[in-house]
């Protein structure tokens, strides 16, 4: 039986029903109704922030490209991006009016750091208005050299908005000063279906949030400034609700679903999870390092005994043809990335027989050269340092 790589779940249908009928009663479908704004102060206490600060969206891409309209209007700048990060991050930068400005990535984080965006800004083709620091696949920032606190720190010096795009990163951030948008797409540990939220600095960022998601109007029915229509639903409310009230639940699968793989991957050589993985942290992907690039053969030798896996961000930004007209650093660290790094089955309702199943096939295509296709003449060990983790 073929094992898919996702198998998303949202609330089942009787868990909406008390939101649906209020929905129904108050008969307000969208423009910031009162699910809507329920929802806000729910995820305010899950991101442990005042409910001031938070917006939701229709979508991660546009809350993010809402973000940088306010935090850098300076339509024709630069802004840093990591090349090694989901295309949603790009397109929101050039939504935004802005051009993506593609960087390398810290090795071992898999990450943009604050040192690396300080030494493009040396080199940059142009004026830079901003930079988008990527959470890789939801794995946290912290006490690293790339952590929330360090940009916040790189925005002083440097003058410049930061914005996060921590769109997998639901379980993991707690936003400081910088702008955080998270993903709420049905692919994500709390899904919605469609979604987005981000948590501002501020009231005034949050006033200014709405009035970009809502054609330029707040409080006043006329278009001040550029923007879009992205406001969430409450029917998305809804199911944001009902996903809240099980995410104890939820949260609890997943992390099982780390746990086991984190046994069953134990005696392969030449592999690796992200640090902290399924410990301290918990994403809707389960993103698998190897210490030579054979990412594609790998997943060849997977999907011969019917298990289904995903590159899930590709080769990179700058391989997308969207993109390749981007400026640009050398991007070496991505290109190893992208050749090394594999996305496993991961769902709630994994069962451990089934992640067994793969890191048995996992070990058996390593160890056989995946029928030729592996050069695994010079074995290494990988330690269990940090590495990307999934789904954008």
């Amino acid at each position: 039986m073929s094992l898919p790589v996702a198998q998303p779940r949202l609330p089942p249908r009787i868990a909406l029903t008390r939101y649906l009928d209020e929905i129904d009663r108050s008969r307000h479908y969208s423009n910031y109704g009162p699910l809507s704004v329920r929802f806000e102060a729910r995820l305010a206490r899950h991101f442990e922030v005042i409910p001031d600060r938070v917006v939701a969206a229709a979508n991660g891409t546009l809350a993010l490209t809402a973000a940088l309209m306010i935090a850098a209007p300076a339509p024709g700048a630069l802004c840093l991006v990591p090349a090694w990060t989901f295309v949603a991050t790009a397109h929101a930068v050039r939504l935004a009016g802005l051009v993506p400005y593609l960087v390398d990535v810290d090795p071992a984080l898999g990450a943009l750091t604050p040192e690396i965006a300080a030494a493009a800004l040396a080199t940059a083709p142009g004026p830079v208005a901003a930079v988008v620091p990527v959470l890789p696949f939801g794995q946290p920032l912290v006490e690293t050299a790339a952590d929330l606190a360090a940009w916040d720190d790189f925005a002083d010096r440097h003058r410049l908005a930061v914005v996060i795009d921590a769109a997998a990163g639901f379980d993991a951030v707690r936003p400081r000063r910088a702008p955080v948008m998270v993903s709420l797409h049905a692919t994500k540990v709390l899904g919605i279906g469609e979604g987005g939220v981000v948590i501002g600095p501020d009231l005034g960022f949050s006033e200014e949030m709405r009035r970009r998601l809502n054609f330029g109007f707040y409080q006043i029915r006329a278009a001040m400034v550029p923007a879009l229509n992205a406001k969430l639903s409450e029917y998305h409310a809804a199911v944001g609700h009902a996903a809240l009230d099980e995410w104890p639940q939820v949260r609890r699968a997943f992390q099982l679903v780390a746990l086991n793989y984190r046994r069953a991957l134990t005696d392969v050589e030449g592999v690796a999870l992200p640090e902290g993985y399924g410990d301290r942290w918990v994403t809707s992907t389960t993103i698998l390092r190897l210490d030579r690039p054979v990412a594609d053969a790998l997943a060849r030798a997977l999907a011969a005994v019917a298990i289904d896996t995903r590159p899930w961000w590709g080769s990179g930004v700058h391989r997308q043809p969207a993109f390749a007209d981007c400026p640009r650093t050398p991007l070496p660290v991505t290109d190893r990335l992208a050749a090394s790094t594999l996305g496993l089955p991961c769902f709630p309702d994994l069962a451990a027989g089934a992640v067994v199943r793969v890191a048995r096939a996992i070990a058996r295509a390593l160890e056989s050269g995946a029928d030729g296709n592996l050069d695994m003449s010079s074995r290494r060990g990988l330690s269990q340092s940090p590495c990307p983790s999934t789904i954008a």
